[in-house]
């Protein structure tokens, strides 16, 4: 097993992803948090564990003091205009990764998506490449696709979690399933296989956020990986802080 001591602290993490820009557009963006720097200043100034960019991100903005922030490169993604069946395409190697400094990797898998078993082929290999670098392995795995009824049902959140661990992932990002117990059981569905929250859509309060961090905690994850919840608020830091209390309390 590779060494996640460079993305985690005492085995836990706070993860500050902005890979939404590709995914979703400039929908989430407004004239502060459009700036990767923005991003950045946050988790260098609340000691978060990494950011999460894509390639171009890393490469333009990734550097003076914000590398003493550990970096995580994603390596697909998709537009969200075009319909149909999800697949996020892969469009950074590993070796590219390496390059721009990545202490770790990250990719995601549509569960349930008539083309998952091509992401998950492809993640198999991506493992097998980054662990070769010594680079740990982060899978989004998030269920989508017609043949999804219901996305955050404990069933198929479980589901997720035990894919990650079939596929050799170091870390899982899986959604809430809506209880600290159908939590928990997803993540003993992972195994040794480390489980962190997707942190979501932004909460109309920032008290429920935290509230069903706390739950996750409890049920035995390793921590969040936020975007949305911290940077589209006034106080990002301040929350950011907030959100560390909570995972290493």
């Amino acid at each position: 097993m590779v060494s996640l001591e460079r993305i985690t602290t005492k085995g836990k993490a706070v993860y500050l992803a902005y890979d939404h820009g590709m995914e979703h557009g400039p929908i989430d963006l407004n004239q502060k948090n459009v700036d990767p720097e923005f991003i950045l200043n946050i988790a260098y100034e609340a000691r978060l564990n990494a950011v999460i960019f894509q390639k171009g991100v890393a490469e333009k903005y990734w550097q003076g003091k914000y590398r003493q922030v550990p970096l995580i490169v994603k390596l697909n993604g998709k537009a969200k205009i075009a319909g149909g069946e999800s697949y996020s395409a892969q469009n950074c190697s590993v070796k590219e990764a390496k390059k721009l400094g990545a202490a770790a990797v990250g990719y995601t898998i549509f569960l349930g998506s008539e083309r998952d078993w091509e992401m998950m082929e492809r993640f198999g290999k991506i493992v097998e490449e980054a662990h070769e670098e010594n680079l740990p392995t982060i899978v989004w795995v998030y269920p989508r696709g017609k043949a999804v009824k219901d996305d955050a049902s404990p069933e198929i959140t479980a589901y997720a979690a035990r894919i990650a661990l079939e596929l050799g992932a170091d870390i899982a990002k899986i959604k809430y399933c809506g209880s600290e117990e159908s939590f928990a059981w997803a993540v003993q569905s992972a195994g040794r296989c480390k489980v962190v929250l997707s942190g979501g859509p932004k909460t109309e309060k920032f008290e429920e956020f935290l509230e069903t961090l706390g739950e996750v905690m409890k049920a035995g994850a390793a921590g969040v990986a936020v975007g949305r919840n911290v940077w589209q608020a006034a106080d990002p830091i301040e929350r950011a802080k907030k959100i560390k209390e909570m995972v290493f309390a």
